[in-house]
């Protein structure tokens, strides 16, 4: 058996033939980041998600720093980031000159939930960044309720979650803004790329300018951009992917059940919990170890049988040495992250992996944590 990656974006012959077609126009990006595929690109995605707005950026990270600049905040406002996540959704509120307060996980789902948001919230606080981990969507209607109480703002980060539904509504689509990665290992890739979805008008117009050097017009900045344009070649990458997306999510779902079937019963090892208001995405298959002791031996056997595997995330980002510099944070501070930063480990479920592969995963895996 080769070896089978966690993760592996699934290009094909569609998306060769458009990019060779853009290649020989000469026609690569535009000026103002509206370019035909660009713009149909925006289209389409706007009605996956069910929101009158999407506005394409070159990377996810790109997403999120664009979101936070259109709400005109100022310095040493605060931001309240999940810590068990990838380091870019706090970064970006260091960028914008705003304080990054963390807060903790729901150990279930290892997403932020409002108990752990009140218990941070200030008169300081301007906006809640709630991230749908492992493709698993945030219980958003309380955080949701009580942010416009206290007149915050929501952004979802929806880098991992590209068509979970929160009910019957899609992840990306409740919050102020949805910001959406498309990078290689994503659901659905561009190479590089991002989006931001939202149903405020005035504060779409504001994201296109801030995309584009804070230009209203050409050569007239009326504000402080950035060059976050989507290229062309991406674009119609991503348009093309976002047709396949429902394909690649049922065959994430089939894998996901696969290893369900397998592992359910064993006992050193929990399989992923989904609410029953969620329709999970399947970005990563994560598991949890009863024992994280053994997480390094599970890893290394799987490795042996040519099965790949992922930590995400092993150092909580309060314990990252730029944060602990900036908030001196010791360690045990947020118990729920800390312990599923030693006990996650995800598994491969994406769909390249054919039913006799996705099978032998489930088979070894189950094998060697009955003999841990």
């Amino acid at each position: 058996m080769d070896f089978i990656p966690v993760n592996k974006p699934m290009l094909g012959k569609e998306e060769t033939t458009e990019i060779s077609k853009i290649i020989q126009s000469g026609a690569l990006t535009h000026k103002e980041g509206k370019g035909k595929y660009v713009l149909k690109f925006e289209e389409s995605f706007s009605k996956f998600i069910g929101t009158k707005h999407a506005i394409a950026v070159n990377n996810g990270t790109a997403a999120l720093h664009s979101a936070l600049l259109a709400l005109d905040l100022k310095p040493n406002d605060e931001i309240i980031v999940p810590t068990f996540t990838f380091v870019a959704t706090a970064e970006v509120v260091l960028h914008v000159g705003c304080k990054v307060v963390f807060t903790d996980i729901n150990p279930r789902t290892f997403n932020i939930d409002l108990s752990n948001i009140q218990k941070k919230v200030t008169e300081r606080t301007k906006a809640i960044i709630t991230v749908h981990l492992y493709g698993h969507p945030v219980d958003l209607n309380p955080i949701l309720e009580f942010a416009k109480d206290k007149e915050i703002f929501v952004i979802e980060d929806v880098a991992q979650a590209h068509g979970a539904k929160y009910y019957d509504k899609m992840a990306g689509s409740l919050g102020d803004f949805g910001c959406f990665s498309f990078y290689p290992s994503k659901n659905m890739t561009t190479g590089e790329g991002g989006m931001i979805t939202t149903n405020n008008s005035e504060l779409a117009e504001k994201l296109r300018m801030i995309r584009n050097h804070g230009e209203s017009e050409e050569y007239k900045t009326i504000m402080l951009g950035h060059n976050f344009r989507m290229p062309e070649l991406s674009a119609a990458i991503g348009d093309i992917q976002l047709k396949k997306l429902k394909d690649f999510l049922n065959k994430r779902t089939n894998n996901a059940k696969i290893l369900n079937n397998a592992l359910q019963n064993v006992e050193s090892i929990n399989i992923p919990i989904v609410e029953k208001w969620a329709t999970h995405a399947w970005y990563l298959y994560t598991t949890n170890l009863k024992d994280p002791n053994k997480r390094n031996d599970l890893i290394t056997k799987l490795r042996e049988e040519n099965i790949g595997t992922g930590v995400y995330y092993s150092t909580p980002l309060h314990l990252m040495p730029l944060f602990q510099k900036l908030y001196g944070f010791k360690g045990g501070e947020f118990l729920n992250s800390e312990k599923a930063s030693k006990s996650v480990l995800s598994l491969p479920v994406y769909p390249g992996i054919n039913k006799e592969e996705m099978q032998f995963i489930a088979n070894k895996t189950r094998e060697i944590c009955l003999s841990l």
